[in-house]
């Protein structure tokens, strides 16, 4: 009997996310003058199932915020969701991104929420042994910490996992 692999919502595509969540929009102050004050421009995304939040409200324009919030939001599935992942073995969208043991990926990318998911839900089963994981990834562990060093929240978590399981936290 085989299992499937959960799709994590990280990855979900823009239409698919959205209807798991509740989207308010509201007005902010700040720079932007009269429009953002008397328009309400502001995005705050709840996802449902898991009840994370993001919300965006820097820009003028309703859609650009519901657009950054949404990458909010994946972040915050990427870091704070973990999902099983059978068989624990790298997603299509992992193996596209690694070229000659290199993982290649920025973190502005659609991809990256995902990827992170992916590398958590691992190092989850790995108890955080980031040898282990690089390995099973096709990384070196370098690559690994490469892919979490790219943003805040995602190298907070890592490190959180890390001390959970007994280890130092990398710097």
């Amino acid at each position: 009997m085989s299992e499937l692999t959960v799709v994590h919502p990280a990855e979900f595509g823009v239409e698919r996310l959205l209807s798991e969540c509740r989207e308010t929009r509201t007005r902010r102050s700040g720079p932007g003058g009269q429009h953002r004050n008397k328009v309400e421009t502001a995005v705050v995304l709840e996802h449902l199932p898991s009840g994370l939040r993001a919300e965006a409200g820097e820009r003028r324009s309703q859609a650009e915020n519901r657009a950054v919030a949404v990458r909010r939001l994946r972040l915050r599935l990427a870091c704070g969701l973990r999902v099983r992942r059978v068989p624990s073995e790298p997603t299509p969208r992992w193996r596209q991104r690694v070229r000659q043991g290199r993982l290649q990926i920025s973190a502005e990318h659609a991809d990256y929420p995902a990827l992170v998911a992916e590398a958590f839900d691992h190092l989850v089963l790995q108890k955080a042994d980031m040898r282990v994981v690089a390995i099973d990834l096709a990384v070196t562990p370098t690559q690994l910490a490469g892919l979490f060093r790219k943003d805040s929240m995602a190298w907070e978590q890592l490190n959180r996992l890390r001390t959970e399981h007994g280890l130092l936290p990398l710097k």
